[in-house]
Parts: structure tokens; C-alpha cells; sequence
């Protein structure tokens, strides 16, 4: 077995090993949608490493290059170990085989984030040094499920596709969105997604970015001086009906913002679980 970077391993490999490392959970399964995940996380096949058994993968770590608030940063994209070989410590030694790598592209920190429930995963990256950062959430439901009834808007509320890139949509955060929910990864793959603005008298009061092929839901968020007012629901009713999945998902909401849980229950929405985001300076 022989660890090395993934520069030059071709799409189908690096495909065939995430499929079967992956094949018991919930993840893309389809190369399009494989390919669409690794371009929006900021996946560097140079930064990249897998354990090889001959020509097979049979570990990896997909590496994301990229900001995280004005930090440069690498980011866990996925990693995974075929079922055979699982509890053998491949992921560690891949870990601590990139490190040297990453340092040598001024790379000082690693950043990750992993479900609550995989304590085995949680126990592991604690050993080697990661520290949790903050909680986040997580939803996923079905289009049909959705109770999206609009309230009266005081006064009227027009919804028109927008580039957030040309307004200040940062004032309405309640918290600053994760790796793969943030402007930059947005912008490396804009062609999937479509923003919409909610405007009063030409004002913008709220917006939301997601991808119609997938149900994903980026970014959403209201001017808080004009929250409970029906225009949420209004950006979350036009998405709906652009949204071209069967289900729909909004992840890695800051758990310390009680206003988008809130916002979900009154649509019958619940939480579907938790992450933690993890840093690591390498």
C-alpha cells in the first residue's frame, strides 16, 4: 500500500473510491453531482492524498483549498475508507502524510466539520488536535411537507433574481456561513445557482441563493428589522417553485441563531441533526 497525492488520478478512480467508501450513507452518487460538490468546496487534487492498493483507492482525503473569513485554509471536502480496510488508521496516516504538503503551500490551518452522532470520527480528530468552533444545523424535508403559508405584507413585496455579489447582504447575517455555503464557494460554481431578492419600494429586505437541481439552499436571510412579516416565506415560496428536486435542504446554520430554527418550525420544518465545525492549526 502506498500513500500519494491525487494530482494525477483520473475522475473515474477517484469516483469508483468515493462511491464505495460512501456506499452505506447518504452522499452524491452520480458523477455530475460528485463533480458539482468537489468544484464548489474547492477540491485541489495536488493537495490532495489516498492510500493505493495497486491501481484501487482504497482511502483518501479530498482536500478544498480556499478563504474562510479572510484566512487562507485547507477544508476536509471528504474522507473515507473502503469497508475492508475501515479501523486500520488509514485516514490518520493520510492526514499526517498531507501535513508537510499543505505547510509547504502556506497552509497553517485545517478545517473540517463532522456529525454528532460520529463519535468515532469526533474522537479522532480531537486526538489530533482539532478543536470545535461552533455548532451548526442541519434540515432536509420533502417539497410537499413544506407548510409555506404567506402572511399579509404590509406593503408589496417584489421578487427578482439579483446578483448578491452587487449588495450588502453580509448586514442581514445572523452568522457567517460555512466553507461550502460561503460567497467564494458559491462563486466557483455560479452557474448552478440563482439568487433571489425580496424588494419593498426598491429596497432590498431579504434574499436567498440555492441550486435548483439539487434543493440546496446556500444562503437565506431577512433584514432584522423586517423579519416576521411574511417575506421570508414569499423567498421561500418563489424558491419552491424554481426548485427542480424532490427534497429540499438548508445545512450549517450557526445553532446559536434561535431565528432560522424558529423560522423552519412555523413551516413544519425540524431539525434533522448536527455538525460541529472543527479547526486545526497545522
Amino acid at each position: 500500500m502506498e500513500i500519494k497525492s491525487l494530482e494525477k488520478t483520473s475522475f473515474e478512480t477517484l469516483f469508483e473510491g468515493f462511491s464505495q467508501a460512501f456506499v452505506d450513507y447518504e452522499i452524491p452518487t452520480n458523477p455530475r453531482k460528485f463533480q458539482a460538490m468537489l468544484k464548489r468546496r474547492g477540491y485541489n487534487p495536488n493537495l490532495s492524498f489516498g492510500m493505493f492498493e495497486g491501481e484501487i483507492i482504497i482511502s483518501f482525503t479530498l482536500n478544498g483549498i480556499g478563504n474562510f473569513n479572510g484566512i487562507k485554509m485547507a477544508y476536509n471536502t471528504g474522507t473515507g475508507t473502503l469497508k475492508r480496510h475501515r479501523g486500520k488508521g488509514l485516514a490518520s496516516k493520510i492526514f499526517k502524510y498531507s501535513i508537510p504538503y499543505l505547510k509547504e503551500a502556506n497552509i497553517n490551518y485545517y478545517l473540517l466539520e463532522v456529525l454528532q452522532n460520529n463519535l468515532k470520527a469526533i474522537s479522532l480528530y480531537r486526538n489530533i488536535g482539532f478543536e470545535i468552533t461552533r455548532e451548526l444545523s442541519y434540515f432536509e424535508w420533502k417539497n410537499e411537507d413544506l407548510n409555506n403559508e404567506i402572511k399579509n405584507i404590509e406593503t408589496h413585496c417584489s421578487i427578482e433574481k439579483i446578483n448578491i455579489e452587487k449588495y450588502p447582504v453580509s448586514d442581514f447575517w445572523d452568522f457567517y456561513p460555512s466553507w461550502q455555503n460561503s460567497f467564494e464557494s458559491i462563486q466557483r460554481i455560479n452557474e448552478n445557482f440563482i439568487s433571489l431578492g425580496a424588494f419593498v419600494n426598491r429596497k432590498l429586505l431579504g434574499y436567498c441563493v440555492f441550486e435548483p437541481d439539487s434543493g440546496d439552499i446556500a444562503q437565506i436571510a431577512v433584514d432584522k428589522s423586517f423579519r416576521r412579516k411574511g417575506i421570508g416565506s414569499l423567498l421561500l415560496h418563489e424558491m419552491s417553485k424554481l426548485n427542480k428536486a424532490t427534497k429540499t435542504r438548508l445545512i450549517n446554520t450557526d445553532t446559536s441563531s434561535s431565528s432560522i430554527v424558529n423560522f423552519l418550525k412555523e413551516k413544519n420544518i425540524k431539525l434533522s441533526g448536527k455538525q460541529y465545525e472543527m479547526i486545526k492549526r497545522i
